[in-house]
């Protein structure tokens, strides 16, 4: 779906048209699937959080005052349902998550885990513009505008959780040898 054809259906669904609505979460439930999975690890969680995000920017769609970010506005509900819901979650241990997660072609599951626990170790903010950055392929602005936060302070959190990432995993090396 093109740019143009996008911005037309969220047009049509602030305005209240369910059939608008539907074809605008049937281009983004992969990318939505996605991110939830980042935020909570589960996958049938995942799937409860897109499932009451898009109810919930279904109820709130009249809201959205800039069709030309509907991503990221929806990313936003997005991130909110998944930490009221992870929250209820019960952690399993790394590596169960490393057993059972999907093969990602290049990573073995030990370095998975590996990114995962380095991930967890950074604080909210910069676990979140990393998430949203690399995983979600959001822009500075778009992600300025799901965190409520000035641009230059996403470059600095990106930066910030870059250099922590390099730390962490390096000090896991060192450890492990």
């Amino acid at each position: 779906m093109n740019a143009q054809e996008q911005l037309r259906l969220v047009k049509k669904a602030v305005k209240g048209n369910p059939d608008a609505y539907g074809k605008l979460i049937t281009e983004y439930q992969e990318y939505l699937y996605k991110m939830a999975y980042l935020y909570v690890y589960d996958e049938e969680m995942a799937l409860d959080v897109v499932g009451m995000t898009i109810l919930k920017a279904y109820e709130s769609m009249a809201s959205l005052k800039n069709p030309e970010y509907f991503k990221t506005w929806i990313t936003k509900i997005l991130i909110h349902v998944s930490k009221d819901e992870q929250k209820k979650i019960v952690y399993y241990s790394e590596l169960e998550e490393a057993q059972t997660a999907e093969e990602t072609p290049g990573v073995s599951p030990e370095e998975k885990c590996d990114i995962n626990s380095a991930l967890e170790q950074l604080p909210e903010k910069y676990r979140t513009v990393i998430y949203l950055k690399y995983f979600g392929e959001l822009s500075v602005k778009e992600i300025a505008f799901v965190m409520n936060a000035p641009e230059g302070s996403v470059k600095a959190y990106l930066c910030r959780a870059r250099e922590e990432l390099k730390k962490i995993l390096k000090e896991d090396y060192v450890y492990a040898n």
